[in-house]
């Protein structure tokens, strides 16, 4: 009897070792799939939560942008490698879980493998919400904004950096070098500020003003208004714009206004430069990113490989990924 007690003795215990290993091999797997990360939610507020991200912002419908807005955040992805950078599509749906997030970055194959970079909804109604654009938003009609695709823009940027914090590109701007400062505008020429890039922290009182100076002198009609405009009025509220000497930055208050030569060493007159033969080409020393005026491209010019333009030197260093598949004629869009 004592023999047999022992071999059941050891039979139970087997078995209980077993139960426990299957319990535990399914409650692993039923664990996993409850926390495997394509399940949990995300939002933007989640992805630029430390108020360091770099924002593109897309209002209109299309799906499929001009190779130089996916240059521009590939540069900025590199450049940025330990950041966020996030493009708002008004043409994406919503987007509640990762899997949703994968899913939107696998329409663009050359910015897929990069993990910093992130593609949420432009949801402009819940955006503006909670700021002084919501009751302009709601008393505006679209269909008779002749500009209404760049004022949209305009208001839009103003709300997401007020929100999150970062800094705000235009997707024409292909990063270079990291900017220093984090609360800066970026002069276009002396004494007027553009507002194609611009960096302000969280919830930065330079946001909140020229969101309500944008609704006091909204005047869509007038190109620039409730843009580089409105950041120059904003601007001259918080001290006399400083003129810059040779290369150097200036002050207003706590907000670093860079030299014209940071951004836009070739100004928007000689725009079409970045798409002539250049057998030398500039280096650039004194600027963080080149804006490349797309707005001033009515022939719409693109980067051609093997064209030895100064973009195609450009996108060859900034962002090799998209130029390859552009040179082996593999897609851009998925």
């Amino acid at each position: 009897m004592s023999r047999r007690f022992k071999l059941l003795a050891l039979l139970c215990t087997l078995l209980m070792v077993a139960c426990v290993f299957f319990y535990r091999t399914q409650y692993t797997t039923l664990f996993k799939s409850v926390i495997y990360p394509e399940s949990i939610y995300i939002s933007p507020t989640d992805v630029l939560k430390e108020g360091n991200g770099i924002i593109f912002v897309e209002t209109t419908d299309r799906m499929k942008p001009p190779s130089l807005v996916l240059c521009a955040i590939e540069s900025a992805a590199r450049v940025y490698k330990d950041r966020p950078v996030v493009f708002f599509m008004k043409g994406l749906q919503d987007i509640t879980i990762i899997q949703d997030e994968l899913e939107a970055r696998q329409r663009f194959p050359t910015l897929s493998s990069f993990d910093n970079v992130y593609f949420f909804p432009l949801q402009m109604d819940k955006l503006f919400n909670d700021t002084p654009l919501m009751p302009w938003y709601k008393k505006v009609n679209p269909k008779f904004e002749i500009y209404w695709t760049h004022v949209s823009a305009d208001g839009c940027r103003l709300a997401l950096v007020w929100k999150h914090g970062g800094i705000y590109m235009d997707s024409d701007i292909i990063s270079m070098r990291p900017i220093p400062d984090v609360n800066f505008l970026a002069a276009e020429y002396s004494q007027s500020s553009s507002n194609g890039v611009f960096g302000l922290s969280h919830h930065h009182n330079f946001s909140w003003k020229s969101m309500e100076n944008f609704v006091q002198n909204y005047n869509g009609a007038i190109w620039g208004n409730q843009g580089p405009q409105l950041f120059t009025r904003t601007l001259k509220t918080f001290c006399t714009i400083p003129q810059f000497k040779s290369n150097e930055d200036v002050k207003c208050g706590n907000i670093s206004f860079l030299n014209p030569k940071r951004f836009y060493p070739i100004p928007y007159g000689a725009w079409k430069r970045y798409y002539d033969v250049c057998p030398n080409v500039p280096t650039f020393n004194d600027s963080y990113a080149l804006h490349f005026w797309n707005f001033m491209n009515k022939e719409q010019k693109t980067m051609v490989p093997g064209d030895n333009t100064l973009i195609e030197h450009l996108y060859k260093q900034y962002c090799p990924t998209t130029y390859a598949a552009l040179k082996n004629n593999e897609p851009i869009y998925g």
